[in-house]
């Protein structure tokens, strides 16, 4: 048995496991060893309320042959207008053919909208007067979210109705201007503006003045063809719902801030996977409004007001009219349902690559890279910490009753490693985020208590549009004050949250949010974002109290797939607890590897594939991380190679394989010092990639820089972050790059040249315990087009920061720091 110390993993929230008796234990200190090496350590929908509406004709201005619409270049240098292309970065003139509905600004659709909202409902007010007299302000609700919420519906409705039975403005008395100002004061939901951040470089990110009011837009301007912030041409299309969500869980404001969300997404997975954007005005004050498709298959109508936008492109290949009721526009849909999801699938699983044949010609958008034929030393011109991490959990959760656990023997139930228990059962339903979905989202319920976290760790990484942290053991207590711990609840060995507004663009803490699916209750216990397997749950639950149980904890940073996937290498560990004196000792069992996927509204998705892929005395593959090497058809394809580093004393090995076999163990091949082999070599190897006594470890590559630069934490506790850079005698340029040759694998560089000496990358506070820092990461791709691997000059950092509080206080065990360093 392979017994290890583990420095930096404070031990209060194991014993939270033990026994809840001793909540109010306080964090054992770890020593430092001398022999320290890599060690095991801690980091482990479908909407379906649609709207029946009928449309009315706003008019669409008629465009001659001639007449050509620019869309205008933005920070993003959005592709060819919407015609489904992602490859060129010059923006082109879009032409219509005589006849079609010219694109308007949105700023104009949505002033029309409320106009038209105004002028009818006055002519309601002429045709329907015993009712409306009778909607008055005086007759509001008194609760300020029920007037902003259900006051504008009722004079909607009385709208709808009008439509239904043909009151139309032909009967209308006509309105003054002074009497319509004074009708929209009352009856229009206004917008506000939404403004892009000055601060965010670049990246399609926007500030938004507060949850503005709904805009009127629906049912009035359905069908309007129009162009968004970003230069994007969309077409309304009202009270339809699609399935396919890419991501879901967005709580912004307004219709247009939705679309913008859209766009961003694009830019930032450098595609048009995004083709919907759906806005559901009357969920402004609960945990979501807006929601991202990625087809606009599986259409339904439902009981709710959706104000929907469809990406030009896609509307026309749908044949949808340019202005149609809802239901003849989901009878349009329904005929093409199977033909668009089979397109929607080929786009989405391609949507960040150029076909091979441009591979070499095309880089995907928003990278920028450097010039000249040598290597530019990267050099550091300042920092800004932001401070710690704020936990907003979500206050929903899933009504689920899972089917009940096994039961083990007594021989199974002893103290010591038992590997069968991972290997020989099934995935525990007992565990895992559950996904809302059909048939979930029924279900959905308050949560009791929205509880306090405390938690371990906080690697991450990007998918499907959203910066994920993932940690290791995380405990739930019951609310906290400055005066009051809260109670304990429940502790799992792994738990997500997801990055909500982006805080960290303007220099401010960020904010973290744990999805819906991740609550087994409704007082907010946990049921843990890596699957244990049922052997693993059942031995946990029996041994409780007793001080043993088996954890999956993330250790690394998540290494992409492809564009919607990521995966880790999990470290499965064994814990054991000294009931008497209190100390822990920490078995590496092997791991297990974990395919993330993120854009549910129940949160972050891990599945487990594999229950283990390598064994107890063997090198600790993937462990530490690793990188993807994308192949000639960029980043996000499916080509490629993902390399894996090997964790022993002294330094890193280093190992591969195909980017479509990641779960076959007898695909990988290891590097020897000299070849590329099928021989696994041993954890006394020394065939090292990077020497150093290094504990966290990130590699990517720098498009500015033109070379690899390797951000580490040392064994040495000395709260420091370092950096080299792969000295290589010319600027490495990836296959898909403009200068690339479209076939060769830029990360077999690390095996040929030497790394630069070790530099101080940015010296990080000890915790408020006076504690070092440890699970330390880069978040790549957070600051957009200035991000550090998309060829700007910022990275984001984070780390863990013991405190040497109570986990129950409001200051929480442990702080999720993050800061910003910058690059020349």
């Amino acid at each position: 048995m392979k017994i290890k110390s583990k420095p930096s993993c404070p031990l209060a929230l194991t014993l939270l496991l033990v026994t809840s008796k001793i909540i109010d234990a306080r964090p054992r200190a770890h020593g430092v060893f001398e022999n320290i090496r890599r060690l095991v350590h801690p980091l482990n929908a479908n909407l379906n309320n649609s709207h029946v509406s009928t449309a009315i004709d706003a008019g669409h201005v008629q465009v001659q042959p001639s007449d050509t619409l620019s869309i205008l270049p933005t920070a993003i240098q959005a592709p060819v207008a919407d015609l489904g292309e992602t490859n060129g970065t010059v923006p082109t003139p879009l032409h219509f053919a005589s006849g079609q509905p010219a694109p308007k600004p949105l700023e104009l659709v949505l002033q029309e909208g409320r106009q038209t909202l105004h002028h009818n409902a006055h002519a309601m007010g002429q045709h329907r007067g015993s009712h409306h007299k009778h909607i008055t302000k005086a007759s509001k609700p008194s609760s300020t979210t029920a007037a902003a919420g259900i006051f504008p519906y009722v004079e909607e409705m009385w709208l709808l109705i009008a439509n239904l039975f043909q009151c139309s403005d032909a009967t209308a008395t006509p309105v003054e201007s002074k009497s319509q100002a004074t009708r929209a004061t009352r009856v229009a939901r206004q917008i506000q503006t939404v403004s892009n951040n000055p601060n965010d470089g670049g990246y399609q990110s926007f500030v938004l003045a507060g949850f503005p009011n709904p805009t009127s837009l629906c049912p009035i301007h359905n069908g309007t063809v129009f162009r968004s912030s970003s230069g994007i041409t969309y077409q309304t299309v009202c009270g339809i719902n699609y399935g396919d969500d890419i991501r879901p869980f967005l709580l912004v404001g307004s219709y247009e801030a939705c679309i913008q969300k859209c766009d961003a997404y694009n830019y930032d997975t450098h595609g048009a996977t995004c083709v919907a954007a759906l806005f559901i005005p009357d969920r402004i004050h609960a945990e979501d409004d807006c929601y991202l498709k990625s087809s606009i298959s599986h259409a339904s109508i439902g009981p709710s007001i959706i104000e929907g936008a469809i990406r030009y492109s896609v509307a026309q290949s749908a044949h949808l009219p340019a202005s149609a009721t809802s239901t003849s526009l989901l009878s349009s849909l329904s005929s093409i349902s199977s033909a668009t999801s089979h397109s929607s699938l080929s786009r989405s699983q391609t949507s960040s690559i150029a076909p091979p044949s441009a591979s070499a010609n095309a880089s995907p958008p928003g990278v920028t890279y450097g010039s000249g034929t040598s290597v530019i030393a990267p050099k550091i011109t300042g920092s800004k910490l932001h401070g710690p991490s704020e936990n907003r959990p979500t206050s929903q959760y899933i009504q689920y009753d899972h089917p009940d656990g096994i039961s083990l023997s007594r021989s199974l139930l002893r103290v010591g490693v038992n590997g069968d228990l991972s290997t020989g059962y099934d995935i525990s339903p007992q565990t895992g985020v559950l996904d809302v979905n059909i048939y979930t989202q029924n279900t959905l319920a308050p949560l009791q208590n929205v509880p306090h976290l405390s938690r371990d760790g906080g690697r991450g990484g990007f998918i499907n549009g959203q910066h994920l942290f993932l940690f290791c053991d995380t405990g739930s207590y019951s609310r906290t004050t400055l005066a009051q711990n809260g109670d304990f609840l429940d502790f799992v060995s792994s738990s997500v949250a997801v990055d909500v507004g982006m805080n960290a663009l303007s220099g401010n803490p960020i904010h973290l949010q744990d999805g819906i699916g991740e609550w087994s209750d409704n007082v907010g216990r946990q049921r843990g974002f890596a699957p244990l397997t049922q052997g693993e749950q059942a031995y946990n639950i029996a041994m409780q109290g007793q001080g043993q149980r088996y954890a999956v904890w993330i250790e690394s940073s998540i290494i992409p797939l492809d564009a919607e996937t990521g995966i880790i290498y999990a470290p499965i560990v064994y814990d054991n607890v000294n009931m008497i004196t209190r100390a822990a000792n920490f078995t590496y069992t092997g791991n297990t590897l974990l395919t993330i996927t993120a854009g549910g509204r129940g949160g972050p998705v891990a599945q487990r594939p594999v229950r283990k892929l390598f064994d107890q005395d063997e090198p600790e593959w993937g462990v530490a991380g690793g990188l993807r090497s994308w192949g000639p058809s960029g980043i996000g394809g499916r080509d490629g190679k993902v390399y894996l580093f090997g964790g022993v004393s002294g330094g890193m090995l280093m190992a591969r394989v195909a980017a479509d076999s990641i779960d076959n163990r007898d695909a990988y091949e290891y590097w020897t010092g000299s070849s590329w082999s099928r021989i696994m070599p041993s954890a006394t190897s020394r065939a090292f990639f990077i020497e150093g006594p290094i504990m966290d470890i990130d590699v990517f590559y720098s498009p500015r820089h033109m070379t690899f630069i390797v951000v580490y934490l040392t064994i040495y506790a000395d709260s420091t972050f370092y950096y080299r850079y792969l000295k290589a005698d010319h600027a490495i340029m990836p296959s898909y790059a403009p200068e690339g040759d479209g076939h060769s694998d830029c990360v077999e560089n690390l095996l040929k040249y030497e790394w630069s000496d070790e530099q101080v990358l940015y010296r990080a506070k000890p915790g408020l315990g006076g504690s070092f820092i440890y699970s330390g990461g880069i978040h790549t791709r957070y600051f957009g087009s200035d991000d550090i691997v998309n060829g700007g000059s910022r990275m984001l950092l984070s780390w863990t920061a013991p405190t040497g509080q109570n986990p129950g206080s409001a200051v929480s065990e442990y702080q999720i720091v993050t800061a910003e360093v910058n690059f020349a």
